[in-house]
């Protein structure tokens, strides 16, 4: 029998998490995925609560705009035209901060979403990705401690 503790999405999961609202414009989520070098934001709507994701992906249209020849400062101003919520994926795929970390893998592998927005009580509490699965596997300390 393993006694080994099971990794909790908790001790993965990034936060704080850099959000958005439904009508914050496009221009602003392109901005922030390239300063904080990050691939998906959660879309909160007035009260506060998940609505939504967007992501480098759904972003993406406005970089196929360019290369089909419609220029780059088109592209800028379809994206400083249009909210968050016309290019936001919903319903949003969410963990809770307990659930077993290989749990929410197979969620992500089956689902085929690059991350997991981490909600308890309907409160947005961190945000668990890719990239978090790849450094616990990177680290073993981070990957072997347990939150008590």
């Amino acid at each position: 029998m393993n006694d080994k503790p099971k990794l909790l999405v908790r001790e993965l999961m990034s936060q704080p998490v850099v959000t958005l609202g439904r009508n914050d414009k496009l221009s602003i989520a392109d901005d922030l995925l390239e300063q904080q070098r990050i691939r998906h934001i959660p879309v909160l709507d007035a009260d506060g609560r998940l609505c939504g994701i967007i992501s480098q992906r759904d972003l993406f249209r406005g970089a196929l705009l360019r290369a089909l020849g419609y220029g780059s400062r088109l592209a800028e101003k379809m994206l400083e035209s249009l909210p968050v919520k016309e290019a936001m994926s919903s319903p949003v795929h969410t963990v809770a901060p307990d659930t077993p970390a290989a749990d929410a893998a197979r969620v992500m592998l089956e689902k085929k979403v690059g991350c997991l927005p981490v909600v308890s009580d309907g409160k947005l509490l961190g945000i668990v990705t890719e990239s978090d699965f790849v450094e616990a596997a990177a680290s073993p300390a981070r990957s072997t401690t347990s939150a008590a």
